[in-house]
């Protein structure tokens, strides 16, 4: 089966997981029934589908009317009508294994031959529900993450028997419906994304069983110092502390002492009323940031990344894998991997080892793909190697920024969309190096643009900077300038967000177009703060000093309507015509005088802070320089001849 041959998909289950799955599949284009064994269920998950494809379309976020999607989608007590002429099913059954085992025998004989059998497991074997089937190599995990339609990553997984041919029609499919998918090349427990988050929720809980810690100093240090949405307590009183006990259980990994005390008191979390914090009488989690000074946050993070290089080194999945995976199904504000090398992996190791030896725990045990790392030098970012390859001159392989040269067009999208392409350090830090080692001869215009359908930017990843001193910021970030001063127009191609550090990107480039749905706004203040980035100077510069301070001292966002009328923008387009306005300004930025746009860009932006006599001389330069050029001479001559100028930037 190709991904191509995929037209009718099957989704077994109607809970939260299976209804979630069904609107997915059919908002990608696909015929889908979803089967549960009550008419009561199904039901229930149909309306709950209704209900989010109305919440979309209102947040016009949806590409066709909700009647349309829901047009698509059938619904069945029958297996055998579910599932007769499937080339592709979903089971999102509850997850026990002999249950699971049962539909797969049932899909065995109701399925065509070739049809594709996948498992929506968060945590069984798919080798052990393959067996249950004549066709092993047919099956393959696709594990979701809840809820389905918001969270962006599948884990595509493979069983002993399951073929590449199978695994890459899962994986593409993924594709095709918008999401992202990981390979996990093998069965492992956990698979990728619960492996490497087990670390992060039960090291600090034998910390704070061994007295180490308090559950408070370990939320705050590893939310307001590492960056990370959630402290580990604070995410496991969310998803329930018996859920994470049952999964170290069926692992066969020692159970942290407060989490038995907890799970023996019914004490389960936000469901109970009570867990770590206290939801009833108690106002929840209550650590303030100066509770993590002292907490060591190295213990936590060199077990993740250990977790992470045993599955590299056992080839369950790549470090990029790794990476995307805890990205985007854990919102961790970067990967392991990346964060590791960042440490560098000998302390990573040191520290590994030093608790081993101190507690002869196996959790501490170095994996062997660590300690190769390290005894072959590959020490991480500083030393050109680690789990990633650095490159120390003018390339580099980058994270968070996508980035093509087309025709003298050099598009850069920011690519954090699970983070609404919040500008951290490190994405920052990618956008002014490309822009300062690119070849600019081969550069006509700069287009800057959001991955996904939400945002440009929606600000600064505070996460991102969670290590910086004040000092650090007492500097306009580089990339800023880099931008504002980078000899070619640059165009802020806006849909969606633009806000605080996302806004002050937008006023780094020479000209902003947005979608009429856009929104514009420095909430800075509201955190305390106030805007960087250059950001009041351009807006005072731009908007004048009655709305520039309107913008700044509220904290409140404009429409891209209001934008336009401001000043802020260019042009306010709507969202058919969007592509076609940029393709023209994009045209024309191209087709002009390289020399000429570069001049009266230094002109402008130079001139717009001196005088206007000194700004005068600056522009009389400028044009005595640009009359000695070919471009001119072409520019006049293709005047007079009636054509159209070919400038080629002499």
């Amino acid at each position: 089966m190709d991904v191509n041959d995929i037209e009718n998909v099957a989704v077994l289950g109607a809970g939260n997981m299976g209804h979630g799955i069904t609107e997915v599949v059919a908002m990608a284009g696909y015929s889908v029934t979803m089967r549960d064994v009550e008419k009561e269920f199904i039901e229930d998950g149909y309306e709950s589908i209704e209900w989010s494809l109305q919440k979309l379309a209102e947040k016009d976020r949806l590409g066709e009317s909700p009647e349309t999607v829901l047009d698509r989608i059938e619904t069945t007590v029958d297996l055998a009508d579910a599932v007769s002429d499937a080339d592709l099913v979903i089971e999102a059954a509850p997850e026990q294994l002999d249950l699971k085992r049962d539909i797969f025998g049932d899909l065995d004989e109701l399925t065509p031959e070739d049809a594709v059998l996948a498992s929506n497991t968060s945590s069984l074997s798919i080798t052990r529900i393959a067996e249950a089937t004549e066709r092993p190599d047919q099956v393959v995990g696709m594990h979701f993450f809840n809820p389905p339609v918001k969270m962006d990553l599948v884990e595509v997984i493979y069983g002993e028997e399951t073929t590449d041919a199978t695994a890459e029609t899962a994986y593409e499919f993924v594709e095709a419906i918008d999401k992202t998918p990981i390979y996990v090349r093998k069965d492992v427990n956990g698979f990728v994304v619960n492996s490497v988050l087990g670390p992060f929720m039960d090291e600090p809980a034998w910390m704070v069983s061994n007295g180490n810690a308090t559950i408070q100093q370990a939320d705050a240090a590893m939310v307001h110092r590492r960056g990370y949405p959630m402290g580990p307590f604070e995410l496991a009183d969310l998803t329930g502390l018996d859920v994470g006990y049952h999964v170290r259980n069926e692992a066969g990994r020692p159970i942290p002492p407060i989490l038995q005390e907890k799970v023996d008191a019914e004490d389960l979390g936000r469901k109970t009323g009570r867990g770590y914090y206290d939801y009833e009488e108690g106002d929840g989690p209550d650590y303030d940031p100066e509770d993590g000074e002292d907490f060591d946050t190295l213990q936590v993070e060199a077990r993740m990344a250990n977790e992470a290089a045993k599955l590299i080194g056992d080839d369950v999945a790549t470090a990029d894998a790794v990476d995307t995976g805890m990205r985007l199904g854990a919102g961790f504000p970067e990967g392991p991997c990346r964060r590791a090398d960042k440490i560098g992996l000998d302390a990573v190791l040191e520290k590994l080892e030093s608790l081993h030896e101190e507690t002869g725990a196996d959790r501490f045990d170095p994996a062997d793909y660590l300690v190769t790392l390290v005894e072959s030098g590959a020490t991480g970012r500083d030393a050109g190697e680690g789990f990633y390859e650095y490159d120390t001159g003018g390339t580099r392989d980058y994270q968070f920024l996508n980035h093509d040269l087309d025709d003298g067009v050099l598009t850069v999208e920011l690519d954090r969309p699970e983070q609404l392409n919040a500008l951290s350090e490190d994405l920052l830090g990618e956008i002014d190096h490309l822009l300062s080692n690119v070849d600019v001869d081969d550069v006509r215009c700069v287009v800057f643009e959001g991955a996904g359908d939400r945002a440009f930017s929606a600000g600064a990843d505070i996460g991102g900077f969670a290590d910086a001193t004040p000092t650090d910021f007492m500097d306009v970030t580089p990339a800023f300038e880099t931008v504002h001063e980078f000899d070619r127009p640059t165009l802020a191609k806006v849909d969606g967000f633009c806000l605080g550090a996302g806004l002050e990107l937008a006023l780094a480039c020479d000209l902003r177009l947005a979608t009429e749905g856009s929104e514009f706004g420095s909430p800075e203040i509201g955190l305390g703060l106030i805007p960087g980035g250059g950001g009041t100077q351009r807006l005072l510069r731009m908007l004048g000093e009655t709305r520039a301070k309107e913008l700044v001292f509220r904290g409140n966002r404009i429409d891209a309507e209001r934008a336009e009328e401001w000043g802020l923008i260019n042009r306010c387009v709507p969202e058919d015509e969007f592509d076609d306005v940029v393709a023209e300004f994009v045209d024309d930025l191209v087709s002009g005088p390289p020399i000429a746009l570069k001049v009266a860009k230094t002109v402008m932006n130079e001139g717009g802070e001196v005088g206007l006599d000194a700004g005068l001389a600056m522009e009389s330069q400028g044009f005595g320089l640009l009359m000695g050029t070919e471009d001119v001479r072409e520019g006049t001559a293709a005047f007079r001849e009636d054509r159209d100028p070919e400038f080629e930037g002499n």
